[in-house]
């Protein structure tokens, strides 16, 4: 067992994890302590975080004081500039997901308990929209949403990501 307190936080960390998002890797580390032994936390021989620092803030928050040996990997033998490509490369998302896969043969509220925000159609929650402003995706080729101004900013980095997944998708789609 690895005392928690022998390990420390990168100062110069540039990946967060806020609010919701944080609250389920809590709850992801909590429901499946297993997958930390597959995706340790990687520390330099110093014991300062290179890789995981949200994991190892969630397991604080979560009351751990000791880790198993396997939760914690030394990455002996980097020079200064090979950490700093490791943590940009160790929090870069590569691949993208199959959404047809995913609507198709994944359960959605699961994938929400997991941590993957998944995109819902469920106009009829959604109080603040007018039933005259609700789309009709059988007929419209444009979606205009109105939303609170204290949604704004998360609307934002939703429609950013609505904007790439249908201009793939979907040849001359806007958002709008």
């Amino acid at each position: 067992m690895i005392k928690i307190n022998k390990i420390k936080s990168n100062p110069n960390n540039p990946r967060l994890i806020k609010d919701d998002k944080f609250i389920k890797l809590c709850n992801s580390i909590k429901q499946f302590p297993k997958m930390m032994e597959l995706r340790p936390i990687v520390v330099d021989e110093e014991g300062v975080i290179q890789g995981g620092n949200m994991r190892y803030k969630a397991l604080i928050e979560l009351g751990y004081k000791e880790l198993p040996n396997e939760w914690v990997k030394y990455a002996k033998d980097f020079t200064p500039d090979e950490f700093k490509q490791f943590i940009i490369k160790d929090n870069v998302g590569f691949g993208e997901w199959d959404w047809d896969i995913i609507a198709n043969e994944w359960d959605a509220s699961e994938l929400e308990e997991w941590g993957l925000d998944t995109l819902k159609h469920d106009w009829d929650k959604l109080d603040y929209i007018e039933e005259a402003e609700k789309p009709d995706f059988r007929k419209d080729n444009v979606i205009t949403i109105v939303v609170p101004d204290e949604l704004v900013g998360e609307m934002k980095e939703i429609e950013l990501e609505l904007k790439e997944y249908l201009s793939e998708k979907y040849s001359g789609c806007e958002v709008k």
